[in-house]
């Protein structure tokens, strides 16, 4: 029989060799950062070229040759300084705002408001000054992010916000405390401990509904709709769970590879961790900013180094391949996926794996004298099920830090589910085919609930008396621009903006966009596919009539209830108990297309949910009529 020592038997020997061990290397990254802080420029600019050299010369001629091949795009992209100039590139004009908080944060927000253009048009500006009435969309990025992550695309098409813009939507997308557009506080400096004492429940009780007040206050309009990524789908459930009245201002909740409970993390190293105690997290990191040398690792790397430690750091924490994000993309957007939030953010959702809980955060830690504490003490859980908004979840079936199942018990019954298979986590926002696999999900949803009385919006258009001036993209629509010879030609040229005015675009020179391909269907027979019919993961028909479709299929009677809230519309909804799905089934590919590069995934399926093939009628039903 073992011996039983207390508290240090909490863990197996080799738990305590991999805690150390990590500890050693966190000890060993800080000083290398205190260094790096002390080196000069010149000698950082040194470090940045012997990488630079000694990656072209282990590279082969063809990877080298596929960089150059867009280099003049993802370059622009990847060193682009902030957000507005991110959307100049692609011709789109962005403002700043500034919200806030209840508790004296300052929130930074971005807003797209208008179409290539249409700079010079009144927007939201109220009833009595006119202009052009939209509806309002809110977009929040994940944990460690900022708004930033949804418009570093290498290709206009793919990115959500600029793809709203053109569907007629008015775009904001928000920041939390502590990131690059929020770090400041009217009571507190970022330099101070008290300034990061924060964690998820003040993104819920704060940053999420005051600035949800001031964009409705600032647009005019009585509700939004509000596209979440990650943590900013934690956020808007934990909002709007414990914020009755917030219900009713945001007309739908989509969900992009929602996180509420998950499921953990595949390194058995950072997985001791939160086994021990999320608060040793304090100890390693500190109780500001985590990860604060992030930014020393892009400064002194060569990206696609850069590149190659992000993809094994993904690989090593969550056992992510990111085979469906291109080189480019990455080379052009992981330079933006990285900013600041608190160390207590983190082990807020340690504690939430390792309670297998969506709870609020527990400021008592653990005592391991007491064994019993939770017949004293119970840590508040958020209360999800009390959410009246319409939910419609879109995750990914190889997405390690989503339990599907778990979270559908926890939502009102109300709630929509659909799998996009073998995608990933970051999949949802930069994935090659996130425009043919995502996005019609959420124009979907957005044109099923996103303000119902949007019968007036758009009436006419009106002139500001100061325009911003019209924009002009700097990059191309599609493709790449022609670069110099060699991978290390025009290295610092190549990647400056300048260099790329003179290349400016039509605007009629876009590539189709999903609404256009739309359009192309023949409407007297919706079973004869268009030309690109097959690009489409779904029909161009309602929730609704899918669900009905769905149902008729499997020959099973619907059970019709009454969705909560008075806002729903009124046809029926499959919810968890309801429907069930044959888990063994496989559907046959129609033909060759993007659906084909996410093969569908063979795992068993909660009752009530439906994927993306079978919404496309290449499921149970297409087998049926064929």
């Amino acid at each position: 029989m073992a011996l039983h020592i207390p508290f240090l038997s909490r863990l197996h020997l080799r738990q305590y060799f991999a805690l150390f061990l990590s500890i050693f290397l966190i000890a060993l990254e800080s000083l290398i950062s205190i260094i790096t802080l002390a080196l000069p420029t010149p000698i950082i600019a040194f470090c940045y070229r012997i990488t630079r050299r000694l990656f072209n010369y282990l590279s082969s001629p063809s990877s080298k040759r596929s960089r150059q091949k867009k280099k003049g795009v993802w370059s622009s992209i990847a060193t682009a300084s902030d957000f507005t100039e991110l959307c100049e590139l692609y011709g789109y004009y962005a403002e700043e705002h500034i919200v806030q908080t209840g508790d004296g944060y300052l929130l930074g927000l971005h807003r797209l408001g208008w179409r290539r253009g249409e700079e010079d048009v009144r927007v939201n500006a109220g009833d009595k000054k006119g202009g052009v009435r939209k509806k309002v969309v809110y977009l929040h990025h994940g944990l460690m992010m900022n708004s930033e992550v949804w418009v570093c695309l290498t290709e206009r098409e793919r990115c959500l916000p600029f793809e709203l813009v053109e569907r007629g939507y008015d775009v904001w997308l928000g920041n939390n405390r502590g990131n690059k557009y929020s770090k400041k506080s009217v009571h507190t400096a970022p330099t101070s401990t008290a300034f990061w004492d924060f964690s998820m429940d003040q993104f819920a009780f704060h940053d999420i509904p005051d600035s949800i007040d001031y964009i409705l206050s600032t647009t005019h309009q009585p509700s939004l709709s509000y596209i979440g990524f990650s943590q900013g789908t934690a956020q808007a459930f934990a909002t709007l769970s414990i914020h009755p009245n917030l219900n009713d201002k945001v007309d739908v909740f989509i969900a992009l590879a929602p996180a509420m409970s998950p499921k953990g993390l595949t390194s058995p190293i950072v997985d001791s961790f939160v086994k021990a105690s999320p608060d040793i997290l304090f100890l390693a990191f500190g109780r500001r900013a985590i990860l604060g040398s992030a930014t020393m690792w892009e400064a002194i790397l060569y990206p696609p180094i850069f590149v190659r430690l992000i993809d094994a750091s993904l690989k090593f924490l969550f056992g992510w391949t990111a085979k469906n994000i291109t080189p480019h993309q990455k080379l052009a957007s992981y330079p933006h996926l990285f900013s600041f939030t608190s160390t207590k953010s983190v082990v807020h959702w340690f504690q939430i794996i390792r309670n297998k809980t969506f709870q609020m955060y527990d400021d008592e830690a653990p005592n391991p004298v007491i064994s019993n504490r939770g017949k004293y003490y119970k840590v508040a859980k958020f209360p999800t099920k009390n959410i009246k908004t319409p939910i419609v979840l879109v995750y990914g079936g190889s997405d390690s830090l989503v339990d599907i199942e778990v979270m559908l018990k926890e939502l009102p019954r109300h709630t929509i589910a659909k799998e996009i298979p073998h995608y990933e986590h970051l999949d949802f926002l930069w994935a090659s085919s996130v425009d043919e696999l995502v996005f019609p999900h959420v124009f979907e949803a957005l044109d099923e609930y996103a303000g119902s009385d949007g019968a007036g919006f758009e009436p006419r258009k009106e002139k500001r008396l100061r325009s911003p001036g019209r924009y002009r993209g700097l990059l191309p629509e599609s493709g790449a621009l022609p670069g110099p010879e060699g991978d290390d030609a025009g290295d610092e040229s190549s990647s400056s903006p300048a260099v790329l005015r003179a290349k400016k675009v039509s605007q009629n020179t876009r590539r189709i966009s999903f609404s256009d391909r739309q359009q192309e269907h023949n409407p007297q027979d919706p079973h004869t596919p268009s030309p690109h019919a097959s690009k489409i993961p779904h029909s161009a028909s309602t929730y609704a009539s899918a669900v009905s479709d769905r149902s008729h299929s499997l020959n099973q009677p619907t059970t019709k209830f009454s969705p909560p809230a008075s806002r729903i519309p009124t046809h029926t909804f499959l919810n968890q108990n309801q429907n069930q799905s044959n888990p063994n089934s496989k559907s046959p590919a129609v033909s060759v297309n993007a659906s084909q590069m996410t093969a569908q995934s063979s795992t068993s399926r909660p009752e009530g949910w439906w994927s993306s093939d079978e919404v496309a009628g290449t499921g149970h039903t297409a087998n049926r009529e064929n």
